[in-house]
Order: C-alpha cells, then structure tokens, then sequence
C-alpha cells in the first residue's frame, strides 16, 4: 500500500465525517423547529411572521431569508 492511498483514504474519511455532522446538525435544528438554518435569526424566523411583528427579531429588514411577504389588509 502506498502512500498516496493512505492519503485519500485520510481524506476520504474526514469528508465522509464532515458530511456526517453537517447532516446530523440539520437534523438537530429541523427537530427543535428551527425552519431557516443558515438565517441567524433561525430560531425566532418559525414565529415573526405570524405575530404582526416587522421582521425576524422584530427589526424592520428582516433576516433576509424570507421573500417580500404580502399582508393582506
């Protein structure tokens, strides 16, 4: 065995690993109900938008992730 397939094996087995975890993250965030997981207002974004309030976080932009919702009158 050489070195170079023990130096793609190591990587190999370090994407696999990292794939892994940014699965199991997902997962964890999508059972807690976390609806935007790259937003940093995440958490708050499953509930701002029902309450009346301006944006994610109550600030008047928003988090970003979300398109221009309409309000009907």
């Amino acid at each position: 065995m050489t070195a170079s397939f023990w130096a793609d094996l190591i990587v190999g087995g370090i994407v696999v690993v990292l794939v892994g975890l940014a699965l199991l993250y997902i997962i964890r965030s999508k059972k807690k109900g976390i609806k935007c997981i790259g937003c940093p207002e995440g958490s708050r974004c499953a509930s701002c938008h029902c309450s009346g309030e301006a944006g994610c976080g109550g600030s008047a932009g928003g988090c970003g992730c979300h398109g221009e919702e309409k309000t009907q009158p």
